[in-house]
């Protein structure tokens, strides 16, 4: 990094860290609603220009809004909209540790606006039953499984983002498709299982909202430790792989 306060995709948070908290929370806020509002569209049965909304769709609607988003906000805040990644970031210091705190404010309070916009949009079905698209485990997956698909889906995640936004030899071009079609394979893989939180903030505004806390910690702990197991692979190992020269000039 460029500086102490430096964050992801060009962005410099020391000089304006309540610009970049806001940020967080409106990027956070954006994720959160689009994918638990087709989340839940789903769960009621509610259609799209009248074909029915299926699983497949939350997938694709994270990942969509992500590769957005990272390309409206990143320069801003980092676009990390994901506890999980802050911490990584911090644990690998690609982020400071004193500016933590406000991003994962940040990310819960916009997780949870999110939650109540989609509760007012949907109404109260939402909640009483659709659980305002909460994650929890699917039926017949024990506790241990959905820890573990959690920690996977999250290192995929997260390898993704360090590596991209991180390493100055990745295209600039590359950074939001790359994260963006990352989440929604993660999602995708972790939905018949745990329903692929991938970050806590995504589980816990819904959780908090709807009162659903079924193997909430689960949902915390398993993005947290795969997040910083992918940050410290790449930091420590992969990150040290040379490149080679594109155009090598004649000796």
């Amino acid at each position: 990094m460029s500086s102490p306060t430096a964050g992801l995709y060009g962005s410099d948070i020391g000089a304006n860290m309540v610009r970049a908290a806001t940020a967080e929370l409106i990027g956070t806020f954006a994720l959160i609603f689009t994918g638990t509002a087709v989340a839940v569209s789903g769960a009621l049965g509610r259609s799209i220009a009248g074909s029915p909304v299926d699983s497949l769709a939350v997938g694709l609607a994270f990942g969509l809004v992500l590769v957005a988003l990272v390309s409206a906000l990143g320069h801003v805040s980092g676009a990390h909209l994901n506890p999980a990644v802050t911490l990584a970031l911090a644990v690998t210091r690609k982020f400071p540790w004193r500016f933590a705190p406000a991003y994962l404010v940040a990310q819960i309070v916009g997780a949870v606006l999110a939650s109540l916009a989609v509760w007012g949009v949907f109404g109260s079905a939402a909640r009483d039953q659709a659980a305002l698209g909460a994650t929890v485990p699917a039926t017949g997956a024990g506790i241990g499984q959905v820890l573990l698909v959690e920690v996977l889906i999250t290192f995929l995640l997260m390898l993704v983002i360090i590596s991209v936004a991180t390493d100055e030899r990745v295209a600039p071009a590359a950074v939001g498709p790359a994260v963006g079609f990352a989440l929604a394979a993660a999602v995708l893989i972790g939905g018949p299982v745990s329903g692929g939180a991938v970050n806590p903030a995504r589980a816990l505004g819904p959780e908090i909202v709807s009162g659903t806390f079924t193997a909430f910690w689960a949902y915390l702990v398993g993005p947290i430790v795969g997040a910083v197991l992918a940050a410290v692979v790449y930091d420590r190992f992969l990150a040290q792989a040379s490149a080679p020269d594109p155009d090598p000039q004649p000796e």
